[in-house]
């Protein structure tokens, strides 16, 4: 598996329910803009030219609770590479170096609506070397 930058953040306010526990969603939330960071951090976009990603399924697994205040780690990696599509394996940490989430992930390229071959530009920003 080919590993990915971390990216972090921490919990805020507006990500926890009132007794100070992040919502089940914002675990979703916080993969995805680790994601975003990866083209970001490039100067890039995920979204060109009509070309972007969905999410075709995912697996998400709950470990401990996120709370108010905590740092969080996400860890993104590639497992698969196919033509139009890329498996991700996402997890966070919190300070302690705790798993509180883990994810599999599959994300399909669409052009103008249609399923599409991942462009070699986005290749090399996920360093995907294979194919």
């Amino acid at each position: 598996m080919q590993n990915i930058t971390p990216f972090k953040t921490k919990i805020y306010y507006e990500d926890v329910d009132v007794g100070g526990y992040c919502y089940h969603s914002k675990y979703l939330n916080f993969c995805e803009r680790a994601r975003s960071e990866i083209f970001f951090s490039k100067s890039a976009s995920p979204i060109q030219n009509g070309y972007h990603f969905v999410v075709k399924t995912l697996t998400a697994n709950y470990k401990l609770p996120a709370l108010f205040g905590d740092e969080i780690k996400v860890y993104t990696s590639i497992k698969e590479f196919r033509g139009a599509s890329i498996t991700m394996f996402q997890q966070i940490l919190n300070q302690d170096e705790k798993i509180v989430f883990e994810m599999d992930i599959v994300l399909v390229g669409m052009l103008n609506s249609k399923v599409a071959k991942i462009p070699q530009e986005f290749k090399k920003i996920l360093n995907i070397t294979k194919r």
